[in-house]
């Protein structure tokens, strides 16, 4: 049970996290097209400093329940086990040593404005620990024992490296509007995608058809669900496979969504738009000045003077009524 809820937690932080960015992210760049940049942390429209931090707030606190439930599995014991030291020992705290890293990257990201760092150092910063991540869980896939745990790490593996493919584009292009979306959308994938991985694995109605969870093994640690047979192997890689595709059609149809809500809410037009010049109503003798030309005339031996008069909606002329001939 300890498992399943360690899943769902992290699994609602990543959603909450990537869907906050995103529509923060498109809110600013059809509000401010032309000072658009990428940010790592969007505060919360509050006054009040600790309300305009409460996400990151969040994250730490995640990140710290995720670090002690990963302190804790490595103490589990495995009859399963192979050597001296069980292999899940070595892997949650490999986890929990990365997860520290994430956590230390949010202090960061929260004291940054006083300690002044460049939103592309910290991009750059994200994208070393999730390709980090990535290489972790591309380790950890290779040494379990169960096919379709090892299925699951291979994907969020995947993710972690185009997470991390996306904050370094940003890092040197933060004006980039698409990868900026594309990032909270992996975000969001990588949410979902964890909470598949503990309904899959951990919860028995949702085990694939010929797959079952080891009674003698606690959840979480290597091997807890197997598959007997090579087909029910082949089988549960397809249904994640294609759950897997599920969850990127729910996210590609939240991300244009999101966008279409937010361009209506700020009365954004991609088509035919225009910024209005600002008008500056102490500028009026500087733009518009009246120019006067005195124009003498005679006629019949006469003279008659005109004034001419020009403004920027009117013209007026005063002379003296004469008779040509």
């Amino acid at each position: 049970m300890t498992t399943v809820l360690y899943h769902m937690v992290s699994s609602s932080a990543l959603v909450s996290l990537g869907l906050y960015n995103l529509i923060s992210t498109t809110r600013n760049y059809l509000k401010f097209p032309h000072t658009y940049a990428a940010k790592l942390f969007h505060p919360f429209p509050f006054p009040s400093t600790t309300l305009r931090h409460v996400p990151i707030y969040l994250t730490l606190l995640s990140l710290f329940l995720s670090i002690i439930h990963q302190l804790i599995l490595s103490f589990y014991p495995d009859p399963l086990l192979k050597g001296h030291t069980p292999v899940h020992r070595l892997t949650s705290l490999h986890s929990a040593t990365l997860l520290f890293l994430f956590l230390l990257l949010s202090l960061l990201i929260l004291f940054s404005d006083s300690l002044s760092f460049d939103n592309s150092l910290l991009f750059t910063l994200s994208s070393a620990l999730f390709a980090l991540h990535s290489s972790a869980s591309s380790t950890a896939s290779a040494l379990q024992t169960s096919a379709l745990e090892a299925h699951c790490l291979l994907v969020s593996a995947r993710l972690s490296a185009i997470i991390s493919f996306l904050c370094l584009i940003l890092a040197a292009m933060p004006k980039l509007f698409s990868a900026d979306a594309a990032l909270s959308a992996s975000l969001i994938l990588r949410g979902l995608w964890t909470f598949q991985t503990g309904l899959s694995l951990h919860v028995d109605a949702f085990i694939p058809e010929g797959c079952h969870r080891l009674l003698d093994v606690v959840n979480g640690v290597e091997g807890s669900t197997q598959c007997d047979l090579d087909e029910s192997k082949l089988r549960a890689v397809a249904i994640l496979d294609l759950a897997f595709l599920l969850q990127v059609v729910i996210v590609v149809v939240v991300v244009f969504a999101t966008y279409a809500i937010v361009a209506k809410s700020v009365g954004a037009r991609r088509l035919g738009s225009y910024e209005a010049l600002p008008m500056n109503s102490n500028s009026g003798d500087a733009n518009h000045q009246m120019y006067g030309i005195s124009i003498q005339v005679s006629y019949d031996g006469h003279q008659h003077h005109k004034y001419i008069a020009s403004g920027p909606a009117f013209q007026k002329v005063t002379s003296e009524s004469c008779t040509v001939y």
